[in-house]
């Protein structure tokens, strides 16, 4: 059972072995250790104040990232729209020139078509009047006294031309 109840001269030399371990930390090492506890605690007290900024700051960032680019898309849809009514603008300046253009084209063959057919018709008139100034001509050289005869001599006339 001695190991139950210590000797008293051992347990007066641990308690005092125990009280000058305890001195001697205590003057030196639990200041160097609270020291460095409390400067650990400041430095991560400061790095979740620096990290609460941050996410302030990256909130802010992040609004601000949506606002340009709600922007950004209002801008788009402008010069989309803006793009779609020049192209519609463009298309319809160059249809009303295409049909002025088909237009002109038309009424320039009609006029030409309409002075072709003059000039055809006064050259037929022409060559009517010629022939029948030579139909004239010829019937009257011949000094026909009956219409009977005249009219023989024009259908002749007429067959050979």
């Amino acid at each position: 059972m001695n190991l139950l109840t210590p000797d008293p001269g051992l347990l007066f030399w641990m308690v005092l072995s125990f009280l000058i371990v305890f001195f001697l930390l205590a003057k030196f090492g639990f200041p160097v250790i609270v020291n460095a506890i409390n400067k650990r605690k400041e430095f991560i007290e400061a790095s979740l104040v620096s990290a609460k900024e941050a996410n302030e700051r990256l909130a802010s960032i992040q609004e601000e990232g949506e606002k340009l680019l709600a922007e950004a898309k209002a801008q788009q849809k402008e010069i989309i729209s803006a793009a779609m009514q020049e192209k519609q603008r463009i298309l319809q300046a160059a249809q009303d020139e295409a049909r002025t253009s088909a237009q002109q084209i038309v009424d320039d063959a009609t006029a030409r078509i309409t002075a072709e057919k003059e000039k055809a018709l006064r050259e037929v008139r022409s060559e009517v009047a010629t022939l029948a100034i030579d139909i004239a001509e010829k019937v009257l050289s011949e000094k026909m006294s009956n219409s009977a005869e005249q009219k023989k001599a024009i259908e002749r006339m007429i067959e050979k031309l």
